[in-house]
């Protein structure tokens, strides 16, 4: 699940980190890039129990109807279609989730008005009108409204944003590579399956855990001669009026350029010119861009630049 799109996030946030205080060691820091990772596969499945609750809620509800002492026309004949939705059920009975979410203590029942606002936010909205009185809902129906609840309701809730940032600082730097790997879930189940449907794991393979923690401690190690490469190309600048932000995209990129062999550099280049887009200004990436590629020649030069398929003497 977690990509390296999102490694290269976390380690730029603790490169930036390190240049506020360095007093922490590099065992210190890839424990703590471990622990973030980990936080971010938590919040997946925190998303995906929002479905279980949810559910639960609308189930509540129509038990609170029935047993009302008076109760109305509709609390007697409620509609049950949102409660039978087969994905929540599959995901409610699913091993692997039930799993980790007992051992992660993960449950939104804390935070019943959360789910109260949301239920009701999603209750008033066209596609769940439409969903709930349709003739009849398929497998791909079920699909299609926790896909729409989720861009149209969850994400835009801001009682749920600001609930994220009270409970992990760094999830609503995460929740938009996270909703994906959501949306992604949801398009896998397949009605064959049930409750044994696969969910992503967290990572795809051991290589991408290996990859995080190579990166990020070369980067530590090597910090201050990667600031002074970058100083030699930075004409007209001082190596302190560079941004922190952008001296941290730098180091990681040139962590990953010198010791990644099986990454080419063009597809280095241009993800970590793509984050800076997102965490600097668009002057800043260009500056980067720049940079970055005289840095890539000289390596060349100096037959510094070790990749798959190079013969370096």
């Amino acid at each position: 699940m977690i990509n390296r799109v999102l490694i290269r996030i976390k380690i730029i946030q603790l490169l930036y980190s390190n240049q506020i205080n360095n007093e922490k060691s590099i065992e210190e820091f890839k424990s703590e890039l471990l622990e973030s990772l980990d936080k971010t596969y938590e919040l997946y499945h925190w998303l995906l129990q929002l479905i279980i609750d949810l559910r639960d809620f609308a189930e509540k509800r129509i038990e609170f109807g029935l047993n009302k002492r008076y109760p109305s026309e509709e609390d007697l004949n409620p509609n049950r279609r949102f409660i039978r939705n087969k994905i929540a059920i599959a995901l409610a009975n699913n091993a692997e989730h039930k799993e980790y979410a007992k051992a992660n203590g993960i449950s939104w029942e804390e935070y019943n008005d959360l789910v109260k606002g949301l239920f009701e936010a999603i209750t008033e909205s066209e596609y769940y009108k439409e969903y709930m009185s349709a003739k009849e809902n398929t497998y791909a129906d079920d699909k299609m409204i926790w896909r729409q609840i989720f861009k149209r309701v969850i994400f835009t809730y801001k009682p749920f944003e600001e609930r994220l940032e009270a409970m992990d600082l760094y999830w609503n730097d995460d929740i938009e590579i996270v909703a994906s790997f959501v949306e992604k879930t949801i398009k896998k189940f397949e009605e064959a399956n049930g409750s044994n449907q696969e969910l992503l794991p967290q990572y795809r393979d051991a290589e991408d855990k290996d990859y995080a923690l190579l990166v990020l401690s070369k980067a530590i190690e090597n910090g201050e001669e990667y600031k002074e490469l970058v100083k030699s190309f930075s004409q007209n600048w001082e190596k302190d009026r560079i941004a922190m932000m952008d001296m941290s995209i730098m180091q990681a990129a040139i962590a990953e350029i010198m010791f990644c062999p099986t990454i080419p550099v063009n597809v280095t280049l241009n993800e970590f010119i793509e984050i800076s887009k997102y965490y600097s200004s668009e002057k800043s990436s260009l500056f980067i861009n720049g940079i970055l590629d005289r840095v890539v020649n000289k390596l060349k030069e100096e037959k510094q630049l070790l990749k798959v398929g190079m013969y370096i003497s």
